[in-house]
C-alpha cells in the first residue's frame, strides 16, 4: 500500500506530575523536513526525537509540536516551588497595585501559572524525557495509518488511470496497422495522379522511410513497460516510491507526446491527447505519494 505524505495524529499523557500533548502534521514536500515546536526543557532532546521520526517517515514537510504542562499538586509540600520567584512576584504586584490601583491581587494559581515558578527536579528529567518517546512513538504509529488510509485512496485513483492507459494503447496497437495501410493507400493515390509515371522501386523506398518514421510500435511497447513498472511500484511498493513514480510521470509523457508527433491519423491524436489527460492527473496525485 502507498503512503500519503500528507497525514495528522495527536496524543495526551500524563507523566509524574506533567501533562504532555504531541501533535504532529504532515504536507508534501521533496524530501523529509521536520521542524519542532516544544519546550526549551526538551531541545538537549530533540535528536533523540529526530531519529525516531526519520526511522518512520521517508518523506514530507512535518511539523512536531510539543508541549508540557505541569500539574498542580494537591499537596503543596510537594510542589518544586522556586520561592525566590514567588517572592519577587509578590513584591512586584505590590508595586503595581500602588500606582494602579484598578490591580487585583495574584492568585496562588496565577504564581503557579508563571513560568518558572514549578521547577521540575534535575532526577525527573530522564523520566519526561522517556515518557516523550514513548508517547512519541504512539503518535507516529496513528501517524502512520493515517497516511496509509490516504495512500489506499491515491493507490486506487492511481491504479484505475493505469487501467485506462492500458486500454488506449491496446486499442491503439490493434487499430494501427490498419490506420498505416488506409494512410498509404491515399498517399499513394494521390501521388500517382500528381505524377503521371512513378518508378515503382522508388515509390517503395519512399514508402519505407515512411513507414519508419510514421511507426509508433516503439513508443507503444515503452508505454506498456512504463505502465507495467509503475503499476508494480503501486502495488508492491517498498519505502519510499513518489520520487520514481514521478520519474515514470516524465517518461510516459515523453511517449505520450511523441505518438502525438507521429499522428498519420485523428485517432492517433486522440489516443496522445487521452494519455497526456490520464498522465497529469496521475502526475498531481504523485506529487504527494511519499
Amino acid at each position: 500500500m502507498l503512503y500519503s505524505m500528507t497525514g495528522y495524529a495527536n496524543a495526551s499523557e500524563q507523566c509524574g506530575n506533567r501533562q504532555i500533548n504531541i501533535e504532529l502534521r504532515a504536507v508534501n514536500h521533496r524530501y523529509l523536513d521536520i521542524q519542532f515546536k516544544i519546550a526549551e526543557e526538551l531541545r538537549p532532546f530533540e535528536g533523540k526525537m529526530r531519529e525516531l521520526i526519520s526511522s518512520q517517515v521517508a518523506r514530507g514537510k512535518l511539523e512536531c509540536r510539543i508541549q508540557i504542562q505541569t500539574l498542580p499538586s494537591e499537596s503543596t509540600d510537594d510542589l518544586p516551588v522556586n520561592h525566590k520567584m514567588v517572592e519577587q512576584l509578590a513584591s512586584f504586584n505590590q508595586q503595581l497595585r500602588r500606582k494602579y490601583k484598578d490591580l487585583g491581587k495574584l492568585t496562588v494559581a496565577d504564581i503557579l501559572h508563571f513560568h518558572g515558578v514549578i521547577v521540575a527536579p534535575t532526577e525527573d528529567e530522564e523520566i519526561l524525557h522517556n515518557g516523550v518517546l514513548t508517547l512519541l512513538g504512539q503518535v507516529l504509529t496513528e501517524f502512520k495509518a493515517a497516511r496509509a488510509r490516504e495512500g489506499e485512496k491515491l493507490q486506487q485513483h492511481l491504479l484505475d488511470r493505469l487501467n485506462d492507459m492500458t486500454d488506449i494503447v491496446a486499442a491503439m496497437q490493434q487499430l494501427f496497422p490498419q490506420l498505416l495501410q488506409d494512410y498509404m493507400n491515399k498517399a499513394e493515390a494521390r501521388l500517382r495522379e500528381a505524377v503521371a509515371q512513378v518508378d515503382a522501386e522508388r515509390l517503395k523506398q519512399e514508402f519505407a522511410l515512411f513507414m519508419q518514421k510514421a511507426d509508433v510500435d516503439e513508443e507503444l511497447n515503452r508505454l506498456n513497460t512504463h505502465i507495467a513498472e509503475a503499476r508494480r511500484l503501486i502495488e508492491e511498493h517498498r519505502g519510499s516510491v513518489g520520487k520514481r513514480l514521478d520519474f515514470l510521470m516524465q517518461e510516459l509523457n515523453r511517449e505520450a507526446n511523441t505518438l502525438g508527433s507521429k499522428a498519420i491519423a485523428i485517432e492517433c491524436t486522440q489516443a496522445s491527447v487521452g494519455l497526456k489527460v490520464l498522465i497529469e492527473q496521475m502526475r498531481e496525485q504523485v506529487q504527494n505519494v511519499e
